[in-house]
């Protein structure tokens, strides 16, 4: 194959024309000013694998017909007589230009190019082994692995998935990702039957790349399937004991478990099962990330704590003692996360390279860059880190005046010092995460004199210097938690909307255009339905009396007793307040954005009236986790 040169990375219209490309996301400078349409940008597949056989065929078809007009002379250069034509005469001798010069296109089935394309876009390598990668477990497996095993199935679905969402796919390969996730689906609850194939390494990385799959396209009917996974991978964890961490893949596959259990913890509300201590000994891969996912445990705990205290606790004089005690160990927590920024290591720290001053034409929206400073750091999977320790800020801030709230009511919470404190620390988080999202988003990539390979993350296959999925798929949580903030302004939400667009748009994960459209505000929210769950007899001290009452007669031409009126009017409320903040949460977006809001509020479901527990039961979360590992079912 001959070396054509390297491909440019401008948009059509400035190739068109003939001029250098800034290469602006969504839209061109060179296009904005002389005020063209861009078209926009080719596929990163498509800038490797180029296709040049219709140029081939021009040349040939050019040459052949040359080769014609000298056949169809004679000596003296005149034309022959005669009623056939040269080309005529010729046609059972000489074959077409396209049979006799052209080769055949390289026809790439859409399976390879998907699997390239998720490896090239997801599989992270560790650098000189200081840094953790991103499923680097995963090739090793499915070269051990079968082509109809379920891992190798839940992985096709997830290259498949990948590749439908990028541009140009129109949708093409939905039909093909979702027969493969029903396939892995299957074999993977057939190997959860089996208390043998159950505890392998191949069926704990099935459940993740299903859980990954629900990520990547974002159904409807699938929105509560990740957290499904998530806590059927933590059951599998449970079961397979320490010894799995004697094993590379069994390490590797236990700390990628913990990073999703934390972020499912923190967005569910649900304690982490097992405790810090269980979950960090003899897991270590890297020091400063397990003292980082230390913290973000721990915050996990308190939040969910401070939830289950907010449901059922009396105002007396001990449990104001109580919150204000958990004011102060949210700030110990908070501390350990700020100890920790202040001393990682030189490779672990990152440097400002730029500042930005305005948004071209007021467009926060479409602009790459949000006004203030632009972080350059190591690698994709250090900034991550980073920003897991920044959001435990940001939601220890939010426990924090969730529980000054609490103490002071009903004088308002924004008075009290420990909001001023949050503002301020919430305030700093919020810049500090939106200046790490150029450098995830490939800001960088058209800076050469920013650029290294240390910037770049080692990936298994592909152009390093591109745009990669697991940079978006790593931002998706923090860009969440600020647009979900109280104290990020305007500007920056839409901002950080548009980011997620962006993000679900041109990267394949779907999932953050479910969080672009929630309209949750935090604390504020909180603190309200902190106010819906209280027990309407939280101040009562004999609960026997009102057992008592709520089993007694009907009063005389009423079907049910006071005591009975009195909850059922109060349930009647309880159910229209928490429908209206679900409402203002979800923005009226869709039952998937309902879904993700509800779960982020911890609201109860419907019927589920907080007045009317007195008596403790098990959850239907623990149901689900005493009856053993599970997965989400299959899907209709």
């Amino acid at each position: 194959m001959v070396y054509c040169g390297k491909p440019s990375r401008g948009c059509q219209m400035c190739r068109t024309r003939r001029i250098k490309c800034d290469e602006t996301k969504p839209t061109c400078n060179q296009c904005a000013k002389s005020r063209r349409q861009c078209p926009g940008y080719k596929d990163e597949f498509d800038l490797v694998f180029r296709n040049e056989t219709q140029a081939t065929e021009r040349r040939a078809r050019k040459a052949n017909k040359k080769a014609l007009q000298k056949l169809g002379k004679g000596d003296g250069g005149e034309e022959r007589s005669g009623s056939t034509s040269p080309v005529e005469g010729l046609s059972n001798v000489i074959r077409s230009p396209l049979q006799q010069a052209v080769t055949p296109a390289l026809a790439i089935p859409a399976e390879t190019r998907a699997d390239c394309h998720f490896v090239a876009n997801f599989v992270l390598m560790p650098q000189q082994g200081s840094t953790r990668g991103f499923f680097d477990f995963l090739l090793p497996m499915l070269k051990a692995e079968g082509v109809n095993s379920h891992l190798q199935r839940a992985f096709n679905a997830c290259s498949m998935a990948l590749l439908n969402n990028c541009a140009g796919a129109r949708n093409q390969y939905a039909d093909k990702a979702l027969n493969e996730y029903t396939h892995a689906l299957t074999g993977t609850n057939i190997a959860l039957r089996d208390p043998e194939a159950q505890k392998t390494d191949s069926t704990l990385a099935a459940v993740l790349l299903l859980g990954l799959f629900e990520n990547l396209t974002a159904k409807q009917l699938g929105m509560s399937a990740w957290g499904s996974h998530i806590e059927g991978a933590i059951q599998l964890v449970k079961q397979r004991g320490r010894k799995q961490l004697r094993t590379r893949t069994g390490l590797l596959l236990f700390i990628a478990v913990r990073t999703q259990m934390i972020i499912h913890t923190l967005t569910s509300g649900k304690a982490p099962i097992m405790g810090v201590e269980w979950w960090i000994n003899d897991a270590v891969k890297d020091e400063w990330a397990a003292k980082c996912q230390r913290v973000m445990i721990k915050t996990g705990e308190l939040r969910a704590e401070v939830t289950r205290l907010m449901n059922c606790m009396p105002r007396t004089p001990e449990n104001i003692e109580l919150m204000l005690n958990m004011i102060r160990r949210a700030q110990m927590v908070d501390q350990e996360a700020v100890n920790w920024m202040n001393n990682l290591p030189e490779f672990w720290q990152y440097k400002t390279v730029h500042w930005e001053t305005s948004v071209p034409n007021g467009d926060y929206a479409n602009a790459e860059i949000y006004p203030g400073r632009v972080d350059l750091y190591a690698d994709f999977w250090i900034a991550s880190v980073w920003n897991l320790c920044r959001t435990s800020r940001l939601i220890n801030a939010s426990l924090i005046v969730r529980c000054a709230a609490w103490v002071c009511s009903p004088v308002d919470y924004r008075t009290t010092p420990e909001y001023a404190t949050a503002a301020r620390t919430c305030v700093e988080t919020i810049s500090d995460i939106i200046a790490s999202v150029p450098y995830h988003l490939g800001w960088h990539l058209k800076k050469k004199e920013f650029l290294s390979r240390k910037n770049l993350g080692h990936f298994a296959c592909g152009e390093e210097d591109a745009l990669k999925g697991l940079a978006g798929y790593f931002l998706t949580w923090p860009l969440a938690c600020i647009h979900c903030q109280d104290y990020a302004t305007d500007t920056q939400r839409t901002w950080v909307h548009g980011r997620l667009r962006y993000i679900g748009d041109d990267l394949g994960v779907k999932y953050a255009h479910i969080l672009s459209k929630m309209q949750v505000r935090i604390p504020s929210m909180m603190i309200h339905r902190d106010g819906l769950m209280a027990s309407p007899y939280g101040s009562a001290q004999n609960f026997e009396k009102i057992l008592n009452a709520r089993n007694a007669p009907p009063s005389a031409g009423y079907s049910m007793n006071p005591l009975q009126q009195r909850e059922s009017m109060q349930k009647a409320a309880f159910e229209q307040s928490r429908s209206e903040l679900l409402h203002k949460a979800s923005g009226n977006a869709g039952p998937s954005t309902q879904w993700v809001a509800k779960n982020w509020l911890t609201l109860p479901e419907q019927n589920q009236y907080p007045g009317s527990q007195y008596v403790a039961g098990p959850t239907q979360s623990e149901l689900i986790s005493s009856a053993g590992p599970l997965v989400a079912s299959e899907r209709p």
